[in-house]
């Protein structure tokens, strides 16, 4: 993959004798090891943007702010290392904030700079004054005004440590345009080392390991925490140790790879029936790093109606929050399952009933009729792109059955909006994980829908040659609204259709990706070989049944086990 981009970009400042405040920001960022940022000039900013060229830093110009801050969600979860975006001040700074509530929502690091209006300017309803600290308060870890340009290593090596330590997330650096342009003196700056998390003493974690030992169905349900916590191989020694059947969350898949014979599937609301009989089944819930979410649980009050709650996590305020826990560990999550040594358990009915359970309830691929099958199209399609395959998601059908039957061998390897569920998620998600993991089988699976949320970005795409394959699943209409319109508003659908969406493959060949179109299930096989095959970037538009639903389906305010079911018309 090059990072050249196609047009010319401005020369390298000469050196002078000035030193700014941008400059200083751009060294302190270099100073965190910072290789790729993602941004859109403006006029507050445009210090920075003047002290970019002639630095180590590599820019990546997204065509809309919100695709920035997307880009360096999935660059910060493929990495582990915060993502760095850019945008001026006013609607640069506001273009962000649906980025930075995704990466809120689902506890990713990311350092967000915005310009800001001088400061004998602010607070005067300047041109492209908004209160970007204030408006971004309730969904950030910290923020900053920089107010001094001396400051700058500083606070910049505080944000970095901030947004990677502890739980993860966001932190706001809003920068004023003259503290930006001021001449100031060089300065080393210093890096910003995370703080660690703290270590479960031995009495508690011999607590937790008696709870397994006397429970006859446990088992254990990961979230998002086992990747943010780099507990994936902890985990999987954990599982190899005591054979515990797993499931878990939309953001959890991957920390057992999708295909190990212990793990059951996804639970909740679009979960397998296997993973949600184990929990309505199972005597200990083994929660690791999850949240119990209402799109995991379901009706909360019937959630593991049997069991005893063991829950591990890194941040103290999730123990409890809302299932309450016979018993809670905080801290290093790798660290816990490490010690965790409950030796032989007498497990194995169990094992045998969650075996039983998932050969039961296996998927059916072999779907009537000619046309394509979006659940045998991207099982098909994760396998044969192997296991250096990261799949990015929007949001919608088409997201619940990636997570349903896409092979993931590590939670890196399937991103998606989680907690926000933003659609417009995927393209520029693919983006950084692109420049995450440049040799990375980088696919992205969206909608007609999603699609033309965050469209524009397959100008970037064509700019630096980024061979990003996207799957558009095209029922022409909302797919997920539709679906619940259908069957909890007694059919009355509104505002769904998409039937006047353009050809998208002449629209994608007009940004000048190699495009094709899907009809029917004889001819995707070898769509997907050239879809993986091709050089460049690739849209493979797939034409798939407007009525086709999700299933199995929890409805709301019901059990996980009480799942609707596809009727099936001999």
């Amino acid at each position: 993959m090059t990072h050249t981009a196609s047009a010319p970009l401005a020369p390298p400042m000469h050196e002078t004798d000035r030193f700014t405040g941008a400059h200083m920001l751009v060294r302190a960022l270099e100073a965190q090891g910072v290789e790729v940022v993602f941004g859109y000039p403006g006029g507050a900013i445009m210090p920075v943007y003047d002290a970019l060229p002639g630095s180590t830093l590599t820019h990546i110009l997204t065509r809309h702010e919100q695709g920035a801050a997307f880009a360096a969600d999935a660059y910060a979860r493929v990495t582990g290392k915060p993502g760095v975006c850019l945008a001026t001040s006013g609607p640069g700074g506001t273009n962000l904030v649906t980025g930075l509530a995704n990466a809120w929502l689902d506890s990713v690091p990311m350092v967000a700079i915005t310009g800001q209006v001088a400061r004998p300017l602010m607070g005067t309803d300047a041109f492209q004054e908004v209160d970007i600290f204030g408006i971004t308060l309730p969904i950030v870890k910290h923020s900053v005004i920089l107010d001094d340009p001396a400051q700058i290593g500083e606070v910049v090596a505080e944000a970095f440590a901030i947004a990677a330590s502890g739980r993860p997330g966001p932190v706001l650096i809003d920068l004023p345009k003259d503290v930006a342009a001021s001449v100031t003196v060089p300065a080393n700056a210093p890096y910003g080392e995370p703080m660690p998390l703290p270590r479960a003493d031995k009495d508690a974690l011999e607590h937790a390991a008696d709870m397994i030992r006397k429970a006859r169905r446990p088992l254990v349900y990961a979230g998002g925490g086992i990747a943010l916590g780099k507990a994936t191989t902890a985990l999987r020694r954990f599982i190899a140790r005591t054979s515990i059947p797993v499931v878990a969350t939309l953001k959890g898949l991957g920390a057992l790879p999708t295909d190990a014979p212990e793990f059951l599937g996804m639970l909740g609301m679009h979960g397998s029936k296997a993973a949600n009989l184990a929990v309505q089944n199972c005597d200990l819930l083994i929660c690791c790093g999850a949240r119990f979410d209402d799109r995991a649980t379901g009706r909360l009050e019937g959630f593991a109606p049997h069991a005893r709650i063991l829950h591990m996590d890194g941040d103290w305020a999730e123990i409890s929050k809302l299932k309450t826990a016979d018993h809670g560990l905080v801290g290093d999550l790798a660290h816990m399952l490490n010690s965790l040594h409950p030796g032989a358990l007498a497990i194995n009915d169990w094992i045998d009933d969650c075996a039983q359970d998932k050969k039961n309830h296996t998927w059916p691929y072999d779907a009537p009729g000619d046309g394509v099958y979006a659940p045998a199209l991207l099982k098909d399609l994760s396998q044969a792109a192997g296991d250096d395959l990261i799949i990015t998601c929007d949001v919608g059908q088409h997201q619940m059955w990636a997570a349903q039957h896409c092979r993931f061998s590590r939670p890196e390897a399937h991103l998606t909006s989680g907690g926000l569920g933003a659609m417009g998620y995927g393209i520029p998600a693919g983006i950084g994980a692109l420049y995450a993991e440049p040799d990375a089988q980088v696919v992205t699976i969206t909608g007609d829908g999603s699609i033309m949320m965050n469209l524009q970005e397959l100008a970037t795409l064509n700019r630096y040659h980024l061979p990003l394959k996207i799957v558009l699943l095209d029922n022409q209409a909302l797919g997920m609204v539709r679906q619940w319109q259908e069957l909890f508003f007694d059919g009355n659908y509104s505002e769904i259709d998409l039937s006047d969406n353009p050809d998208f493959a002449d629209l994608a060949r007009a940004f000048g990706l190699e495009a094709f179109t899907v009809r029917t299930q004889a001819s995707v096989p070898a769509a997907i070989k050239r879809l993986l095959s091709s050089d460049g970037p690739t849209l493979m538009h797939v034409r798939i049944d407007p009525q086709a639903n999700v299933w199995p389906l929890v409805p709301p305010g019901a059990d996980n086990h009480q799942m609707m079911q596809e009727e099936v018309t001999p």
